[in-house]
């Protein structure tokens, strides 16, 4: 595996590179991780079993998109392959501390700025994952069918599997229109996955975001997992709606974006989260 990973860095820098340092980097609980040097330069690199390869893929081809945008800091991609029975993903490396006070007012603002860039569809060019459970993205007209039929419905169907069916699940996708009869969304670029374990702040106090889960979508979907670990603080929120202020309505549908992931760490984690999707697909019902 390492080295194609080499191959790859050295068509990226167009020089020869060769690790000479190996460290693992902690902080993931679905892939190992990496930070290799060749004594001047350093990478980052993910791996899991190259049954996954489609998951680096597809965030390789998130993080080209957003930094695209130039609106919001990612780290650069550099390439993704599979060799040695290994999937992986390489992106440079940047030396990180955490992000607070005016980083997390910057991260706002460069968050809504990314979300202003109207997009063509709702969906996504390809199918991706939200952790490591598929996530459908098929092309969509239609944002209340898409995330009732690709998100919510997608994640009461995986927790079915699993034994599980959630009271008032059936309820709740039915009257899914009754949370948008004032609001139209349009389509976003979202990162996804945007939880405080996905951000960080560069040492000159710049915003930077990684582990993207990206399709294009309501940007108010992006803080169903913001509301849902906590980790942003009021200038955050602030620094957002001063560049799109938040539409009526959202702190209801906030839950409704909010419910998908707890649905989701619940298929992926088990029942630990099924209270608080319970709790979550109650508050919504009294909405209706």
């Amino acid at each position: 595996m390492w080295e194609s990973v080499c191959d790859s860095i050295s068509n990226f820098v167009g020089r020869s590179f060769s690790v000479i340092r190996k460290d693992s980097v902690g902080g993931g609980c679905i892939n190992e991780a990496f930070r290799i040097s060749d004594g001047s330069s350093d990478f980052f690199v993910k791996r899991h079993h190259e049954s996954m390869a489609g998951m680096f893929e597809s965030e390789c081809m998130a993080l080209e998109q957003i930094a695209a945008t130039h609106t919001l800091r990612v780290p650069n991609p550099v390439g993704w392959g599979v060799s040695g029975g290994y999937a992986w993903l390489v992106t440079e490396f940047l030396e990180m501390q955490s992000c607070a006070g005016d980083s997390q007012r910057e991260l706002g603002q460069q968050l809504a700025r990314l979300h202003r860039v109207r997009q063509p569809y709702f969906g996504w060019g390809r199918d991706n994952t939200i952790g490591s459970t598929p996530q459908p993205n098929p092309r969509s007209d239609d944002w209340v069918t898409f995330w009732r039929d690709h998100r919510l419905g997608w994640q009461f169907d995986l927790a079915r599997r699993k034994g599980r069916v959630f009271s008032g699940s059936d309820r709740l996708v039915e009257a899914l229109e009754s949370f948008f009869t004032d609001y139209e969304p349009i389509p976003s670029l979202l990162h996804g996955d945007l939880w405080s374990g996905n951000m960080a702040a560069l040492k000159n106090g710049v915003p930077v975001v990684f582990d993207p889960a990206s399709y294009y979508g309501d940007a108010e979907a992006e803080f169903g997992i913001v509301d849902m670990f906590g980790g942003f603080s009021g200038a955050f929120y602030r620094g957002y709606a001063s560049e799109k202020p938040f539409a009526e309505g959202f702190e209801s549908r906030k839950h409704l974006y909010r419910l998908y992931h707890e649905l989701n760490h619940f298929n992926l984690f088990g029942s630990s989260y099924a209270s608080s999707c319970e709790s979550t697909i109650s508050c919504l019902l009294r909405m209706i």
